[in-house]
């Protein structure tokens, strides 16, 4: 019994977490299904395979997330995130500075 209570949210199996997502100028939100263990590189990849190149123009840059209004780091989990089911994100280009 110790052992399980010492043992941290990391410990525990992926749980399910769509989410509801905008990516860069696209005009239609998104259903994505992520899981608390997926990175916000994977959870920014996930968003774009549905829409990058079908309704926004690909490009050739990073791409991160944006929740709450925090531009989260790319190797930070949706658990660390603290992003809940149905929670709305947005994914935007990391564009060099003067680009538009």
């Amino acid at each position: 019994m110790t052992e399980q209570i010492q043992r941290g949210v990391e410990d525990r199996a992926p749980e399910l977490v769509p989410l509801n997502a905008i990516f860069a100028t696209d005009f239609v939100q998104i259903l994505v299904p992520v899981t608390t263990a997926s990175t916000m590189n994977e959870v920014a990849a996930a968003v774009a395979h549905h829409v990058e190149g079908k309704r926004v123009r690909a490009l050739p840059f990073p791409k991160f997330v944006i929740h709450n209004g925090r531009h989260l780091p790319g190797e930070m989990t949706v658990a660390e995130a603290g992003i809940a089911p149905l929670d709305h994100i947005a994914v935007e280009y990391d564009l060099p500075e003067g680009q538009s």
